[in-house]
C-alpha cells in the first residue's frame, strides 16, 4: 500500500497512456498508480503520508546530463568568479578569499570570463601575485579549458621559461619568453597535479552539500563527466559513489564516466557501459576531440574571425580517437566525446560512421554520445540521428556564449546549438549544465532553449530564433532524453507505474507562463525514490 500520495496536483507524467493526472501513489521508491483524486486517494492507509499539491504543476524530476559532479564537489569552498564584472573585481574577490586562508593554503577559484570585462584580457600571474600573499594560486576560466596560475604555483609545478608546452597544451609566454601564468588545455595539468588532494570524507561532505543545491533546483540525477587527462578522478568518484550508495547515503542517481586511460582495464574486467544499478552505474568512456570557444582552441573548418592563422586544435589526434572508439565499440563500451568546433564534430561523426559500419559482436547497450555539439555544419546535423548518437547539449552555453560566438565565429553562429534542427531530425537530445563551467540551474537552461535569449532579455528577438524549442521539448530533454541516453527510459524520466518515484512540484505552470518568467521558477517539493529531499510545502 502507498507510502505517500501526492494529490490535487496537475501532474505532467510524460506517459502516453495517461499524460496528465491529479494524483500519484508511491510505494517503496516507485510509482504504483497515477490517476484522478477519486481513484488514488482511496488507496491510502493509516501510515500513508498525504501531500496536497495545491493544484500546482508536478513533473518528473530532472537529470543533469552533463555535469562535472565530482569536480563540483571538490570545488566547494573555492572562490566562484562567475559574476566578476572586471579584472579589478576578480582581484578584489580573490584578495578577500585569500585573507581567510592559512598562510600556505592554495588559493583556488573558477568561473571567470574576460569576454564581458572592460579589459577583455586574461589575468596574469603578476595580477594574482599582488593579491594572494605569497600563497600558490590557480583560477580556472569558466570553460575549464584555460586557467591562470600565480608565480608561486608555477614554481611548485616547475614551470619555467625552459618548460616546453605539453602535448595538446599551451603555456602562454610574454615577449621575453617568460610564462604569463595563463595555461591552456592540458598545460593546466602541470599545476593541477601539485595541488594537494581532497580526502574522501571531505569529498563526501561536499557532495551532500552540492546535492542539496541540486535538489532545490529539481535535479536528482547526474551524468558525471571527466576532464581531459585526469585519469585518477574517475575511479575516485566511482569509489565514493559506491561507498555512499552501499550505506544508503548517496544523494543523487549517478551515471559515472571514466577517462579513456581506463579503457583497457574495463575491457580486461569485462565491464560494459550500463553496469550498475538504479543508484550508481558506469556510463561512458570520455574522450576529447578539441578545446573550447573561449580558449580559441575549438577545432574549426575555417579560421577564427580576425585570427587568420588559427583554426583551433585537436586534443586527441584523429587516428588515436578512431582507434579508441573502435576498440570500445567492439567491447560493449559507449563513448562520450567532447566536440565543440565544426571540424571536430565532422571528424567525430566520420569516425562513428566508420566504426558502426564496421560492426561489433558486442556493441554497447547504450548510445554513444557527443558532448556539446556546439557548432556543426547543416549537412552534418542529421547524421547524429542516423547514427543513433546522443546529442548531449547545454542550453545555457548557447546564450552565455553569444558575445564570444559573434566575435570569434561571426556568421557561423547560425550553426551553433541548432536545437530545433536536431530535434526535427529525431536526434536524441539530453540536456545538462556543464557545471561548474556554468550554473546547474535547469530553469535557466530551459529558458535559453525556449527563447534563445539571455536572462536580461537580449537579443530582443532571440539569437537565431529559428532554433528554439517548446517548453515541453526542453522538459523532455532534461528527463526522458537523459534516461534514454543511459538505457534507463524504462524506469526514469516519466511518472508511470513501475517507474522510479523521482518527482518535482513547482510554484508556477511553466507551460503557460510568459517565457521570460521561466528562470524564476521555484521548486516546492523534490522526491527522490519517493522520499522528500527538498520540501517547502506542508502536509494537508
Amino acid at each position: 500500500m502507498p507510502d505517500l500520495i501526492l494529490h490535487h496536483a496537475r501532474i505532467y507524467t510524460q506517459w502516453p497512456d495517461h499524460p496528465w493526472a491529479e494524483a500519484i501513489a508511491i510505494q517503496k521508491g516507485r510509482v504504483i498508480a497515477v490517476g484522478d483524486n477519486d481513484a488514488i486517494l482511496p488507496l491510502a492507509r493509516p501510515h500513508t503520508r498525504r501531500l496536497h499539491g495545491q493544484s500546482r504543476l508536478a513533473l518528473p524530476a530532472f537529470t543533469d546530463a552533463h555535469i562535472h559532479l565530482f569536480n563540483l564537489a571538490r570545488r566547494r569552498g573555492q572562490v566562484a568568479l562567475y559574476d566578476a564584472a572586471s579584472l579589478e573585481d576578480l582581484l578584489a574577490r580573490v584578495r578577500d578569499h585569500a585573507r581567510h586562508l592559512l598562510p600556505d593554503a592554495w588559493v583556488l577559484g573558477y568561473g571567470w570570463n574576460e569576454s564581458a570585462w572592460p579589459e577583455r584580457r586574461f589575468p596574469t600571474r603578476h595580477d594574482l601575485d599582488a593579491v594572494t600573499g605569497g600563497r600558490p594560486a590557480v583560477l580556472w576560466r569558466t570553460d575549464l579549458h584555460a586557467a591562470v596560475a600565480n608565480s608561486e604555483a608555477l614554481r611548485r609545478a616547475g614551470i619555467t621559461p625552459a618548460t616546453h608546452d605539453p602535448p595538446s597544451g599551451v603555456i602562454d609566454r610574454d615577449e621575453r619568453g617568460q610564462p604569463t601564468g595563463v595555461l591552456r588545455e592540458l598545460a593546466i595539468n602541470l599545476v593541477r597535479r601539485v595541488i594537494p588532494p581532497m580526502t574522501e570524507a571531505q569529498a563526501a561532505t561536499n557532495l551532500r552539500a552540492v546535492a542539496r543545491d541540486l535538489h532545490a533546483l529539481g535535479v536528482v540525477a547526474a551524468h558525471d563527466q571527466r576532464m581531459k587527462d585526469n585519469a585518477e578522478e574517475g575511479p575516485g568518484a566511482l569509489r565514493l559513489y559506491q561507498r555512499l550508495a552501499a550505506r544508503g547515503d548517496l544523494p543523487l542517481r549517478v551515471s559515472c564516466n571514466l577517462e579513456a586511460a581506463h579503457l583497457d582495464d574495463l575491457i580486461e574486467l569485462g565491464i560494459q557501459s550500463g553496469f550498475g544499478n538504479e543508484w550508481v552505474r558506469f556510463g561512458h568512456v570520455k574522450l576529447f576531440a578539441d578545446g573550447s570557444l573561449g580558449a580559441r582552441t575549438a577545432w574549426m573548418l575555417e579560421p577564427y574571425e580576425n585570427d587568420p592563422g588559427n583554426t583551433g586544435m585537436f586534443l586527441t589526434p584523429p587516428e588515436e580517437m578512431a582507434a579508441i572508439i573502435q576498440k570500445a565499440h567492439r567491447h560493449g563500451i559507449a563513448i562520450s566525446i567532447h566536440a565543440i568546433g565544426d571540424r571536430a564534430n565532422r571528424t567525430v561523426l566520420d569516425i562513428f560512421a566508420e566504426t558502426i559500419a564496421g560492426g561489433s559482436d558486442a556493441p554497447p547497450l547504450i548510445p554513444h554520445r557527443i558532448e556539446h555539439v556546439q557548432t556543426i555544419q547543416p549537412q552534418d546535423q542529421p547524421r547524429l540521428a542516423r547514427l543513433g548518437l546522443t546529442a548531449s547539449m547545454q542550453p545555457i552555453h548557447c546564450t552565455d556564449d553569444i558575445p564570444n560566438t559573434d566575435r570569434l565565429w561571426g556568421a557561423r553562429g547560425r550553426n551553433t546549438y541548432p536545437f530545433r534542427n536536431l530535434w526535427d531530425a529525431r536526434t536524441l537530445l539530453a540536456f545538462g549544465s556543464d557545471a561548474p563551467v556554468a550554473s546547474p540551474n535547469p530553469w535557466w537552461g530551459i529558458h535559453a532553449a525556449v527563447t534563445r535569449q539571455r536572462r536580461d532579455g537580449t537579443p530582443s528577438d532571440g539569437w537565431y530564433p529559428n532554433q528554439r524549442l517548446t517548453v515541453q521539448e526542453a522538459v523532455w530533454a532534461y528527463t526522458l532524453g537523459p534516461a534514454a541516453a543511459i538505457g534507463q527510459a524504462h524506469q526514469q524520466g516519466r511518472l508511470a507505474p513501475g517507474y522510479l518515484a523521482d518527482l518535482i512540484l513547482l510554484d508556477r505552470d511553466i507551460f503557460t507562463i510568459p517565457p521570460h518568467d521561466l528562470p524564476h521558477t521555484r521548486v516546492l517539493l523534490t522526491l527522490l525514490g519517493g522520499e522528500p529531499v527538498h520540501e517547502l510545502i506542508t502536509d494537508h
